[in-house]
Order: structure tokens, then sequence, then C-alpha cells
């Protein structure tokens, strides 16, 4: 199948200078995504997942290797190496990201910053106002929430709000960093659902869960990460038992 990302190589570093020390937080990190594709990582806290989608976003500036992403805008990029206007342009219009926290401009009320992230995707602004109530709607964000700013909100509403500002684009890649993290059980669903339906019309996604059992029959292929590198063959599949063992200790304790 044609490949929308392929990575090599991929390596980050953090240098601690009052400390003296440098730290790896991923190493040597070689995968690819087909277009239309669902990729999972799992893994401890710590272990590079993040790491590697903000090197994919740029958020992060990968030490070694190569992510090239075959865009509509500029043909197959190396994101390591592009520049911070295609970068922007990419986030913009092609490339969606949702992280556990929100970050939003000062003075946008909740409804204003989903309505921006359709503009920015080449909407008409009377098409973006539509898919922005549309989407605000499906994640049971409150009408009497959309004109307030999202500083108020709880810390479920405001990634139910990240969910819409990113999927309100209908992005060709989105990254998912933990987006169920903090939602209950029936948003779950919800966001679930939707990502199916992104993925049948064809964006390719790659995610960042903690909830194996969420992820059943939607990824494609799951990579463990652990200290900093994937784990493959026997070794990845003993790693997805502890992790899915460790998530049934914990959802049974709670």
């Amino acid at each position: 199948m044609e490949k929308i990302l392929e990575i090599k190589g991929l390596s980050k570093r953090f240098y601690l200078h009052e400390q003296n020390r440098e730290i790896r937080s991923c190493r040597d990190i070689s995968f690819s995504l087909n277009k239309g594709g669902f990729i999972g990582i799992v893994g401890t806290s710590g272990a590079g997942k993040s790491t590697v989608l903000r090197c994919i976003y740029r958020t992060y500036l990968a030490t070694t290797g190569s992510v090239v992403y075959d865009s509509l805008s500029y043909g197959k990029l190396d994101l390591v190496r592009a520049s911070e206007r295609q970068i922007i342009h990419l986030r913009k219009v092609e490339i969606g990201y949702v992280s556990q926290f929100l970050t939003i401009l000062p003075r946008t009320t909740a409804k204003q910053h989903v309505i921006n992230g359709a503009l920015d995707a080449g909407f008409s602004y009377e098409e973006s106002v539509r898919r922005a109530e549309e989407m605000m709607r499906y994640f049971k964000l409150s009408e009497n929430l959309w004109d307030i700013y999202p500083n108020t909100f709880s810390g479920g509403e405001k990634l139910r709000l990240n969910l819409a500002h990113a999927m309100v684009k209908a992005p060709r890649l989105l990254l998912l960093d933990e987006p169920t993290a903090s939602l209950d059980n029936n948003t779950k669903i919800l966001v679930k659902e939707l990502l199916m339906k992104l993925k049948a019309e064809g964006t390719s996604m790659i995610g960042i869960f903690h909830d194996l059992e969420f992820m059943e029959g939607l990824c494609d292929h799951v990579y463990n990460i652990s200290q900093g590198s994937f784990q493959t063959g026997a070794e990845q599949s003993e790693a997805e038992q502890s992790e899915a063992e460790q998530t049934r200790a914990e959802q049974e304790a709670s």
C-alpha cells in the first residue's frame, strides 16, 4: 500500500545544561504508516511515546533520523528538515494533533476555537460555523459553553474541545496523544466511532493509548515502546500482555 509517513532512525535527546547531562527520550525509531492506516503506540509512562508524536508534529526537533511525510502541498517532505513556514502550513491544513492539554489563543471562545480549526483547513466561514456546531454537539459540549472562554472548563470538557478542534478539519494525518485520558466511557465510545469514521474516509492516524480495550478493532498495528525504542516479535507480545494485565489490575482497583 501507498505510504503517507515513513520514519527512519528517529532519535531525540535532551541536554540539561544546569545538570550538564544528556537524556535520551527515544532512539532509533523506524516505522511507516499506510494511507488510511492506524498505528497504535503503547508503553509505560516516560518511555518516549509522546516524544515520537511531537517529533512528527515538529513540536520537538528530532536529533537524528528522518520523518518523510507525503503531503498534498509539497509532495514528499522530511519534516525534520522542513522550514517553519512549511510546518505551520501543514499544521493548519493537513496534520491534526490532539493532546491531553488545551492550548488556545487568549480571549477565544470555545466555539470560535473550533471554527478557527475549520477555517485553517480551508472551509468557508459559513461551512466552518456549521461544521463547528455539528462537532461540538457530537462531543456533547453544551451550547451554554460555546461562548465561554475554555480556561473555566473541566479537564474532560477541555479534552473534548481539543478533539472537536482537531477533527473538524478531517485532517489527512491525525496524531492522538492519549485522547481518552480523562473521558467517561460514553464519550470514549463517541471518540472511537468518530475515529473509525475518519479512518473509513481516508484519514491516517497514529495514537497513544493506555486503554487497550479501546484500541481493539481500531488499530491496524500496535507498537510497544520500552526505554525509548520499539520492541518487536516475542518481546513486543510479552510487553503487550504485561500492559494488558496492568490495565486490568488498575481497572479492578478503581
